[in-house]
C-alpha cells in the first residue's frame, strides 16, 4: 500500500510539471516572438523550449 501512495504522489508531479513547463514556455514564446501561432507550438514542446531559451537565447 506504501507502494501505491509513492507512485500517486509522482504521477501528480509529473502531471503539474508538464502544464508549468507548458505555461512557462508559452510565456517566453510571446514575450520574445509576439505570435500566438509560435507560443501554441512551443508550449507543445514545454520544457525543451525553455531549456533552449535558457541555454541559447
Amino acid at each position: 500500500m506504501n507502494g501505491n501512495r509513492y507512485y500517486g504522489v509522482r504521477v501528480e508531479g509529473a502531471k503539474y510539471g508538464v502544464g508549468f513547463g507548458s505555461a512557462l514556455a508559452i510565456a517566453i514564446s510571446y514575450t520574445n516572438n509576439h505570435s500566438i501561432l509560435w507560443a501554441i507550438i512551443h508550449g507543445i514542446l514545454g520544457w525543451l523550449y525553455v531549456v533552449y531559451v535558457a541555454l541559447f537565447g
